[in-house]
């Protein structure tokens, strides 16, 4: 996503231009709400150029808004926090294939909001993180996490002030490993503490996960 709206910045400004987003995510993540930002040397048509930008980007990808701010912003270093959900569904349905994971058999979706509401209590996220990757801490403060039921799903909802790679599919996958019996709270509690990832739950695949909101001090 990032490359091809790069791409079509630089053919509207006729220059290479380089876009900063707010975030990596795995192939296959959808995203509902995404920022990035560029420099410009000259005053753009907010409008204009939007209108333009979604002429030439493929229908996966649509563009909002185009929002003037002061030299030193970053869309990735000045977010305070960021929300995922992620979605699943119990009865097929092959609308729902390409952006919820199915899952059938019985979950204890009570269980894993026990689990997910202790969440909040930890800082150190290593046992979640994707193994290999160039982090220099493991240190993320989540603000909230929970279990909603939705009219034909269920979605999980996450915010914190930064997450990991992989983070978030990898407690999903802990939490349903709660659901289904087994793992219990008190290991569940042992899985964090322990920062070992093999000892978590298999990730989930990406197709229901959504990165859904990225708040900043100067937006509202």
């Amino acid at each position: 996503m990032q490359a091809a709206i790069e791409n079509a910045i630089s053919l509207l400004l006729r220059k290479k231009v380089e876009v900063v987003g707010c975030g990596r995510t795995d192939t296959g993540v959808h995203a509902s709400e995404y920022f990035l930002h560029f420099d410009s040397e000259t005053e753009l048509d907010a409008l204009r150029f939007v209108y333009k930008l979604n002429g030439i980007l493929d229908f996966d990808i649509a563009v909002q808004q185009l929002i003037p701010l002061h030299h030193n912003a970053h869309a990735r270093f000045d977010a305070v926090s960021r929300t995922y959900r992620y979605f699943i569904h119990q009865q097929k349905n092959p609308f729902l294939n390409d952006t919820s994971k199915f899952i059938a058999g019985d979950i204890d979706f009570g269980q894993m909001n026990r689990a997910a509401a202790l969440l909040p209590g930890f800082t150190d996220f290593e046992s979640f993180a994707k193994t290999g990757t160039d982090v220099s801490n493991f240190k993320c403060i989540v603000f909230s996490a929970k279990w909603t039921q939705l009219d034909q799903q269920w979605m999980f909802e996450i915010s914190a002030n930064r997450f990991l790679r992989n983070m978030v599919r990898a407690i999903v996958g802990t939490l349903l490993e709660v659901g289904t019996g087994k793992l219990s709270i008190d290991q569940f509690v042992n899985v964090i503490e322990g920062k070992d990832r093999s000892a978590a739950g298999k990730s989930v695949d990406a197709r229901g996960l959504y990165l859904s909101s990225v708040k900043y001090p100067y937006l509202t």
